[in-house]
């Protein structure tokens, strides 16, 4: 348990997509959303499909899968938005919102990392992301309830999600 209370969901934080639209984090307040950072040429990326299933099962029961490719691991995410948005619709097509790349660590963490990261410690309580597909659940009352390894896969999640989806 923090010793301090985690900071408040940023609702007010601006987000922009791989096509370049402006999103509102605040507008997915109320759904139980799986945060991701996500790489092209890692070997976790074939969970773009787990995540995707889980979107498609899930998505009308309130799911939301929120993408964020990032580079600072191995260099696996090496392309521009335009090309991660063409990875997405070609080799893992996914519907989920994907948006441009971000820091997860160091002095340019972006700020909805950064409030992850409080929330939510890793191993041994460090705030560190150690690599791609990193996972973070937040329910519907805004609120980071967990924080998952790169190897623990999308379906695996599945019973932690629709514990948070049946409560109200």
């Amino acid at each position: 348990m923090p010793s301090t209370p985690p900071s408040a969901f940023p609702a007010d934080l601006e987000l922009t997509t791989l096509l370049g639209q402006r999103q509102r984090f605040g507008d997915y307040q109320g759904r139980v959303l799986l945060i991701v950072n996500v790489a092209s040429h890692c070997g976790f990326t074939p969970q773009y499909t787990g995540l995707e299933t889980l979107f498609q099962l899930l998505g009308a029961q309130g799911l939301t899968v929120l993408g964020f490719p990032c580079n600072q691991f191995g260099s696996q995410e090496p392309g521009s938005s335009e090309q991660i948005a063409q990875f997405c619709q070609l080799d893992y097509p996914v519907t989920f919102p994907v948006f441009e790349k971000l820091e997860v660590n160091g002095v340019n963490t972006h700020p909805l990392y950064t409030w992850l990261k409080s929330s939510a410690k890793g191993l041994l309580g460090t705030e560190l992301i150690k690599w791609n597909f990193t996972k973070f659940l937040v329910d519907r009352q805004g609120q980071v309830v967990d924080r998952f390894a790169p190897s623990t896969t999308p379906e695996q999640l599945t019973p932690h999600i629709s514990q948070l989806l049946a409560q109200s």
